[in-house]
């Protein structure tokens, strides 16, 4: 593989007090002499149905969590090789960025039984990757052709110098393979096989029971002659997350992923004889709690209001309150754990309600009779308790420098349709990924231009040409260094201008029963496959 990965164990490391307290209750997870066996049922919670279960078309984690199992990426993160082969098995850039070869695992099939060559990978790459999902159609923007000169090569065309970095980085997430042969002349993003998936993964997906579980059976014809373990995996969905810690009390939950089990539980939990709380496996998915501002409110379009907003909220009440030390208090959009782009010369804030109430004086809202100078409506996304704790917060903070504030609640589908397809917002509180690379989901949150209905990209109303140009001149350079450089620039212009406010950054934390082994092993290890994933006696 002839260009570097750029992630190593040094930069999945989590930082701050997140590490500290994640530590403190992290147990070691040991099966003694046992060797790995065949069988049985994983129960694993979930509390979200993605509409779209197709990870080609929504890379998000909510959608990789079940379908990462039954669809594949070309490579996963991995934490001593930094980049491990899956559907791929070689790949190598030029050195003037135009064109990325991909060797292709032999004796592949999908799950009804036909034969997983370069036509899939050529077919999903430009007609899914490219113009439908969310992140591929800015990572893949300018992937002009894919030659297949034989069944198991790929070779990806690029119009304009694209960084092989960038593609091996966007490899784990945004290069979900379809078949081709279910796909091709029908409507793609209506296609019945986004909720009843075909891949090539270790388990073939089994029922999905609307509110009450996806069920997935494992693949006999697997193309790793060991795996999988497991026979089935049962994802039950539970709206209530106190029911999740009490299954996992008593056995009927064996694992829970991304925070489901509430932070203030986890102390008591990890006391709980045969539970373990892990704080490790998501050091490759780092989040963020951000404040999404609707540019479209004239308000909110003054840079010297979002400053105020800015300096009216401090990130270490929600560190400390909201995610009890679980989180580290953000700069600016790219997080401190990606060491190669992160840059701290950027323009910092600190909390001073004073100050914000002199800016919004000055742009020309003052205190009415009532005290309040305009009013927001507040959309917390429902991913997480925490998100939805940020909006109360924001919501506390505003009022008191004159901002009277709404909230707005709505169920997964409601929310993503009403922030990224109709604009029915002024303020939301989100939680974008870091992905490995600022190119993959992260620049797409300040990127004008983009159509609406683009689910976790700015569909803000920001088009500010400068920030364009720094986005589109750093995903096409090749040299590191000055990519990097670039990196910072647009880092630097995120804090000013403050198109979106970068809060809080934090990882998750997986509760699983003992007898689930090899977890978190890998750096995404809640969206990757479990195809080495066992239940010991």
């Amino acid at each position: 593989m002839a260009t570097e990965f750029s992630l190593s164990r040094r930069h999945l490391l989590l930082s701050g007090t997140a590490i500290t307290a994640a530590t403190l209750l992290g147990r070691q997870r040991l099966a003694g002499a046992q060797p790995a066996r065949d069988g049985g049922t994983l129960i694993a919670a979930a509390d979200t149905e993605p509409r779209n279960l197709n990870p080609a078309i929504v890379a998000s984690n909510g959608v990789f969590y079940v379908a990462s199992k039954v669809i594949e990426p070309l490579a996963e993160m991995d934490y001593e090789t930094g980049l491990r082969p899956l559907l791929a098995i070689d790949w190598q850039g030029s050195d003037d960025g135009l064109t990325f070869t991909v060797q292709l695992r032999p004796n592949v099939t999908w799950h009804d039984g036909t034969p997983f060559t370069s036509a899939d990978v050529a077919f999903s790459a430009m007609e899914v990757w490219k113009p439908l999902q969310n992140l591929g159609r800015v990572v893949f923007r300018n992937l002009e052709s894919v030659d297949t000169p034989d069944d198991g090569t790929a070779v990806f065309n690029f119009s304009e110098p694209t960084p092989p970095q960038l593609i091996e980085n966007a490899m784990p997430a945004l290069t979900s393979v379809i078949p081709k042969h279910l796909y091709e002349g029908t409507d793609i993003a209506e296609n019945p096989h986004n909720q009843d998936l075909v891949g090539t993964g270790p388990f073939r997906f089994g029922e999905h029971r609307p509110g009450e579980f996806y069920r997935l059976h494992r693949n006999e014809d697997y193309w790793a002659e060991t795996l999988p373990y497991l026979d089935e995996i049962v994802f039950r969905v539970f709206p209530d997350r106190g029911a999740i810690a009490a299954g996992l009390e008593t056995g009927d939950i064996q694992v829970s992923a991304f925070s489901a089990v509430p932070l203030v539980e986890l102390e008591r939990m990890a006391a709980i004889d045969g539970v373990s709380v892990i704080p490790g496996g998501y050091e490759g998915i780092t989040y963020q709690i951000t404040l999404e501002i609707n540019h479209r409110r004239p308000e909110l379009a003054d840079p010297r209001v979002r400053q105020a907003i800015r300096q009216a909220l401090d990130p270490s009440f929600i560190v400390d309150t909201v995610f009890l030390g679980y989180a580290t208090a953000a700069t600016g959009p790219v997080p401190q754990t990606a060491t190669d782009f992160y840059t701290d010369d950027v323009q910092m804030y600190e909390t001073d309600t004073d100050a914000a109430e002199a800016l919004l004086d000055e742009a020309g809202y003052p205190r009415g009779d009532d005290g309040n100078r305009f009013s927001l409506r507040l959309r917390p996304a429902p991913w997480f308790a925490q998100t939805r704790a940020t909006g109360d917060y924001v919501r506390q903070a505003l009022r008191g420098i004159g901002i009277d504030v709404e909230i707005v609640s709505a169920d997964p589908a409601g929310h993503i349709n009403a922030v990224y397809t109709e604009h029915d917002f002024d303020l939301a509180v989100g939680s974008p990924v870091y992905r490995n690379d600022p190119a993959i989901s992260t620049t797409i949150l300040f990127q004008g231009g983009l159509p609406a209905g683009v689910p976790f990209a700015n569909q803000y109303g920001y088009d500010n040409p400068q920030m364009n140009e720094i986005i589109s001149s750093a995903s096409e350079t090749i040299d590191t260094a000055e990519r990097v450089g670039l990196y910072n620039d647009f880092q630097r212009l995120a804090s000013e201008d403050l198109p979106i406010i970068n809060l809080v950054e934090f990882t998750f934390i997986t509760v699983a029963r003992d007898d689930v082994q090899n977890i978190a092993n890998n750096p995404r290890w809640a969206t990757s496959s479990w195809a080495d994933t066992w239940i010991s006696d």
